[in-house]
């Protein structure tokens, strides 16, 4: 009995030592982690009128808290509105600004901005790539924008960063955000009124 005891306990310790393989001297693959995003805040400054801001703050990420929303007043009708969006990492202290990481990798995220189909505006982007890099791209990003509010009316304007969209061969997001391809780094759908 001894003599399988010891037998058998050799042959475990030796499975043991030969699945253990040293990899010192491989490169350790560099992983480029997502962006940790709390907060979204977009400053709409009216050509005439009061600034509005609607914020999203949501700290447990995919926690059970809902994010908090705050929106300052309504829009105009008629106003066309300079738009700008802030991203922020509020989990560490001082707050981490995203809008420094889109910029240097700007060619790898756009913003989309979507209303409802009962609300009359638009968004034309007033960024380019180029504002960013210097490698002549000239396709939008999204950080700055302007916004039209034309008839009254209440709906939902949401706004999506995307992470690594499909490009076409001059930099530009191909499409719209139903067929833009990549990854939703955030997604936050205000309720908003034009009066």
């Amino acid at each position: 009995m001894k003599t399988i005891k010891i037998s058998i306990l050799s042959l475990i310790a030796l499975i043991g030592l030969n699945s253990c393989s040293s990899d010192d001297d491989s490169t350790p693959e560099i992983i480029n982690e997502e962006e940790v995003i709390t907060t979204v805040e977009v400053v709409l400054t009216p050509t005439t009128g009061d600034v509005v801001t609607l914020k999203s703050i949501d700290l447990d990420g995919d926690g059970p808290n809902a994010p908090v929303l705050s929106i300052s007043g309504p829009l105009q009708a008629g106003i066309l509105y300079n738009g700008a969006i802030t991203l922020k990492n509020e989990t560490v202290s001082p707050a981490e600004l995203i809008n420094e990481e889109i910029e240097e990798e700007s060619d790898e995220h756009q913003f989309f901005y979507q209303f409802s189909s009962n609300l009359d505006a638009s968004v034309t982007y007033t960024d380019t790539e180029n504002d960013y890099l210097s490698n002549g791209s000239t396709n939008p990003v999204g950080l700055t924008f302007s916004l039209q509010a034309n008839a009254a009316a209440s709906g939902s304007f949401t706004v999506t960063l995307i992470h690594e969209p499909n490009k076409d061969a001059s930099g530009v997001a191909e499409g719209t955000l139903t067929n833009a391809g990549g990854e939703r780094d955030v997604e936050q759908t205000f309720s908003i009124t034009v009066e």
